[in-house]
């Protein structure tokens, strides 16, 4: 959306919506989830039914068709306006025409464009244009709103970003960043200490970084919390890298200057499907 030519709307973080970078109020927080569940349908008409359940799940209140009324004039109220966005009936359901998630799109192009970054051998813009995409982020995805489709949304979109993380952790060691990724890997890792991929690349950062035996400790308290917490042992990945580590693997081990500015195999990001 360029400026001046309608209205910008933003998800990654509490819902926003702005003309000329002025703030629009959008109204009581059930009002912002039905706007929020019509515009990540893109312009696509949403069925009556759907939209109620995406809102109020299977047992909505017996008024909830005059709440969907109320709620609809409401945003057609506080979208009005030049380059206001049209919300119409369809005659079975609604669509919102002339908006669209316009963050959720150029997250999208960014991730996009480092990908094909990475495939052309240039990591560091990769990583660069991932770091942008992550900067992006507000607080979590439609933060303060609730109903069954947007907290599915809100899961979706968590593993997605963390996705992503761990491909850009990924991209900075190939690079040899090992010091720099140990500082954000720990921050990660105390956040999710049962996402294995992230002790992984934790791990891998201390080992390549001279700290063999910060690393094992790693694997340590990750298998005594996994067992406390699930009663199992931790993954094959892990248990495999945690093995290499032991025997001192030569492929674990940083590779030379000259070799770092090489392609590397991990993708630092993937292509999203949002």
């Amino acid at each position: 959306m360029t400026q001046g030519q309608g209205v910008r709307f933003e998800l990654l973080g509490p819902l926003r919506a702005s003309r000329d970078t002025v703030e629009i109020r959008l109204g009581p927080p059930r009002q912002c989830t039905v706007l929020a569940v019509l515009l990540l349908q893109e312009g696509r008409p949403m069925s009556y039914g759907a939209l109620v359940e995406a809102v109020w799940g299977a047992h909505p209140p017996s008024h909830v068709r005059n709440l969907v009324q109320k709620y609809v004039s409401g945003i057609r109220r506080a979208l009005s306006g030049d380059g206001a966005p049209d919300l119409v009936w369809t005659g079975t359901g609604y669509r919102l025409d002339g908006a669209a998630p316009d963050d959720l799109l150029e997250r999208r192009a960014l991730l996009r464009a480092a990908l094909v970054a990475r495939d052309s051998g240039d990591l560091r813009r990769s990583i660069a244009l991932a770091a942008q995409a992550e900067a992006m982020w507000r607080g979590e995805f439609a933060e303060g709103l609730g109903g069954p489709s947007l907290e599915a949304e809100r899961r979706r979109w968590e593993e997605k970003r963390l996705m992503v993380l761990e491909a850009r952790m990924e991209a900075e060691l190939a690079l040899g960043n090992y010091r720099e990724c140990v500082h954000e890997l720990v921050r990660q890792v105390a956040t999710r200490p049962l996402r294995e991929r992230l002790v992984e690349l934790l791990m891998l950062a201390l080992y390549r970084g001279g700290r063999s035996s910060d690393a094992l400790l790693v694997y340590e308290d990750t298998r005594r919390r996994i067992a406390a917490e699930i009663g199992c042992d931790p993954g094959p990945a892990l248990r495999e890298l945690h093995q290499r580590m032991l025997r001192q693997d030569p492929a674990l081990l940083p590779r030379t200057p000259t070799d770092r500015g090489a392609p590397a195999t991990a993708a630092p990001v993937t292509a999203p499907a949002a």
